[in-house]
């Protein structure tokens, strides 16, 4: 593609045109030919890169300050908003070919796309998913998640969306961060339905405050054709109040215009009615607890949103298997259960202990801790939850990056000091894990918080691997059991 194609009204047209064979932010990442975008970082600016990009065969290089290399510079206001433009530019606007639906919430996001994705192949359709646990579409696997974001750099998206389209997808049901929608990583996309699940409690270490939070998921709302919107939640009910695209309201109360009622939850899955239009339709999903069927509710609506029928949404909701990370039994052969659930946030960490208490035969034990570097506001908050809620916790550690460890559980003591919960502290996750398998009994379910999906403890700067399935296995395995 050539510069003055790439760049439009941007490019200089007394230049001389330069033909671009690809773009790219990170300097170790530039060949020759390729547009080098700087962009700054939480750690770095990539302005300090730009010599480097150049030496590494940079043809043209978009910048937001001055900076002294030989090639053309193009500057501009948000090197972040231009580098999704080139890629839309680039990979020939790969989104327009697709139907887009974005979930926005603090919780339930990837269970709503999982959900989602049901509904439409159960309608036949070909369906893609960008997310936390994986990008795929059908049953392939497109990008590995232990290198990239819950949604991707502007660059990446738009080379997933590319591929997508390469693959035949007709939908792409894709988590949609805070991060990303405050960071322009879904500039240039238009979503036919956006999808809002809940706000409570996390990533204040970036937003700072709960409004800012806020702003940031709806702004999903201003790139949407059509909305589904948690109504029971308060920060839903604003969204409602203020955006102006066609809203759909879900929940579980009175005044929502698709809601569900008559919740029975086991061990096994929850059963419900939908209610929409005046009729009731029975409904079951393969996931506990009562914030699954809010997912439900949600993924619901975004497919009728779509022109799905309602009983195609039924059918795909009962279709629908556990996500992996989300409410997951490890298959033991003990006689109590080891659950896996990805709840790192305040909100997270009270479902999932309701949810076991629901159909816990014994005591209900919660292991976790919270990451380091991150919202550390949340960890006394998130002590108290566990030590009202919780028959046993056991507070440990759960990617502390360079914070002390200690630290983070003195600050998860600090709230959980405030409640009369029985606890203990044991630093070293696998030797938790281990105490809590030791130490329970028949009935009882542990819960392993956290960690979910991840498959790895992030010390310092370095990914060790640690997978809590396997650590299960292993000391089970040790015990002779």
């Amino acid at each position: 593609m050539l510069a003055s194609e790439l760049f439009g009204s941007l490019w200089d047209a007394g230049k001389a045109d330069i033909d671009i064979t690809g773009i790219a932010y990170d300097s170790r990442k530039v060949s020759a030919g390729n547009v080098f975008v700087c962009i700054k970082g939480y750690e770095t600016d990539g302005h300090i890169y730009a010599k480097s990009a150049e030496k590494n065969g940079a043809a043209v290089i978009v910048a937001e300050d001055k900076i002294d290399v030989s090639v053309p510079v193009i500057y501009v206001e948000s090197s972040r908003k231009t580098i999704a433009e080139l890629a839309c530019t680039f990979y020939g606007d790969p989104s327009k070919k697709l139907s887009l639906v974005g979930i926005t919430g603090t919780n339930g996001k990837t269970t709503t796309t999982y959900l989602i994705k049901s509904i439409l192949e159960a309608a036949g359709k070909r369906v893609g998913i960008i997310g936390t646990n994986q990008n795929i579409i059908g049953d392939k696997i497109l990008l590995t998640k232990s290198t990239t974001p819950t949604t991707p750099n502007a660059l990446e998206l738009q080379q997933l969306f590319t591929e997508m389209v390469y693959n035949s997808a007709e939908y792409v049901v894709m988590e949609v961060s805070s991060h990303a929608l405050a960071l322009d990583r879904v500039h240039g996309c238009e979503f036919d339905v956006g999808v809002f699940t809940n706000l409570t409690q996390d990533h204040l270490d970036f937003h700072k405050t709960m409004e800012n939070y806020f702003r940031a998921k709806a702004k999903l709302f201003e790139i949407s054709k059509k909305g589904v919107v948690n109504h029971d939640d308060e920060y839903g009910k604003r969204i409602c109040e203020s955006s102006g695209c066609d809203i759909l309201t879900v929940g579980l109360n009175e005044g929502c215009e698709l809601r569900a009622e008559n919740i029975k939850v086991t061990s096994r899955g929850s059963s419900f009615d939908i209610i929409y239009r005046g009729e009731s339709y029975a409904a079951n999903i393969q996931i506990p607890g009562r914030f699954s069927v809010y997912n439900a509710i949600c993924a619901a609506g975004a497919a009728l949103q779509l022109g799905i029928d309602i009983n195609t949404v039924i059918d795909g909701l009962a279709k629908a298997v556990g996500v992996v990370g989300r409410v997951e039994v490890v298959p033991t052969d003990t006689d109590y259960t080891v659950i896996i659930d990805y709840a790192h946030t305040p909100d997270g960490l009270e479902n999932i202990i309701k949810c076991v208490k629901g159909f816990a035969e014994g005591r209900t034990i919660t292991l976790f801790g919270c990451g380091g570097d991150r919202d550390s506001a949340k960890r006394p908050v998130m002590g108290e939850i566990a030590g009202k809620l919780s028959d046993y916790s056991i507070i440990t550690s759960d990617n502390p990056r360079t914070e002390d460890p200690e630290k983070i559980i003195c600050d998860i003591e600090a709230g959980m000091k405030r409640t009369n919960g029985k606890y203990t502290v044991i630093t070293d996750r696998r030797e938790a894990i281990g105490y809590a398998l030791d130490t329970a009994k028949a009935g009882d379910v542990i819960i392993l918080a956290g960690k979910g999906q991840e498959t790895y403890q992030i010390i310092g700067k370095e990914k060790h691997d640690f997978d809590e399935r396997i650590e299960v296995y292993r000391h089970l395995k040790d015990k002779g059991c």
